[in-house]
């Protein structure tokens, strides 16, 4: 048997993709598309408004009176962010808000660094003697 007899004819495919390539192609620029678009701000995932500590207004902030004990103080405004162990006299509140998608959307904007921060002090009998901070808060 000679070498000549053991060479196959050669047989060209047609032009014309199969189905079978046909669906590789669109399952790969579908592939493409997904992981191009990924990045996109459209897609992006879900993030939370984030606020932390009591929002308080300066209409809140202007019902507390010099006299007041704690418990007014509390049911006015609720808990403080900071009771300090060294300084129990000192009440904070602070209020800081991150806005997330929903937030974004509604255009509310960012509070950062304390910028909202109201300061109660009290007397060794809890009795309000002095508020500090009311100008930082929003009016409404």
């Amino acid at each position: 048997m000679s070498h000549l007899n053991m060479i196959k004819p050669l047989t060209f495919r047609p032009l014309m993709p199969t189905r079978s390539a046909l669906r590789k192609l669109t399952l790969t620029v579908t592939l493409g598309v997904s992981v191009a678009m990924s990045g996109c701000s459209m897609l992006s995932v879900y993030k939370i408004d984030l606020p932390q500590g009591t929002p308080i207004t300066q209409t809140d902030a202007q019902k507390l009176k010099v006299g007041m004990n704690q418990n007014q103080v509390l049911y006015i405004l609720g808990s403080p962010a900071i009771k300090d162990t060294l300084e129990p006299n000192r009440w904070d509140y602070i209020y800081d808000y991150k806005a997330g998608t929903e937030g974004r959307r509604k255009g509310i904007a960012d509070v950062k660094n304390a910028s909202q921060h109201l300061i109660i002090y009290f007397n060794a009998n809890g009795i309000v003697t002095r508020i500090e901070g009311i100008e930082s808060l929003p009016a409404s």
